[in-house]
């Protein structure tokens, strides 16, 4: 099973990365306003405090959440390399980042790669959910967008995991 170790420190911080780069993903594929954001920054925050508490996703998801609730892990996991980005460069950028993790976590990881290509489905599609796109004080509008769902489908094509579905929304 997959740990900090199997990886040389540059590869590891691309992996500390990915769930920032599922959710700018997504984010940048249709942003929502300040409090939009705000609500998708906290999903993402929910979803790998919920992750820690519970737990054995695989090894992998598990060292990648243990290190990025540090205070330093944090400072890794920051995407600073989006600075100056339009939200279409920062999407595509994010997703060019994903598809390089997928693929050294097929590589270094075979046995934890799937599960952890699917929890980085899973972040994204929580983002998705945080907050309606559209509409007016949060009356009207849609729970995930079309620009949202593109991104989504193109995330899980990318990853080899379902596209998730999100009718529902």
């Amino acid at each position: 099973m997959a740990s900090r170790s199997d990886f040389t420190p540059e590869e590891w911080a691309q992996v500390e990365r990915s769930p920032m780069m599922a959710s700018i993903a997504v984010v940048a594929a249709s942003p929502s306003g300040p409090f939009g954001v705000l609500k998708e920054v906290f999903a993402v925050a929910k979803l790998i405090a919920e992750s820690k508490a519970k737990g054995g996703a695989s090894p992998l998801v598990d060292a990648v959440v243990a290190d990025i609730t540090t205070k330093e892990g944090m400072e890794r996991a920051k995407p600073t390399d989006l600075k100056g980005m339009s939200p279409e460069q920062a999407r595509a950028h994010a997703m060019d980042a994903l598809k390089r993790v997928a693929e050294l976590v097929d590589r270094k990881a075979p046995a934890d790669a799937p599960a952890f290509k699917q929890w980085l489905q899973d972040v994204a599609l929580r983002v998705a959910n945080a907050a309606k796109e559209g509409g007016f004080l949060g009356i009207g509008g849609t729970l995930v967008s079309k620009g949202e769902q593109a991104a989504l489908e193109q995330l899980s094509q990318m990853l080899g995991v379902s596209v998730p579905d999100t009718s529902h929304s």
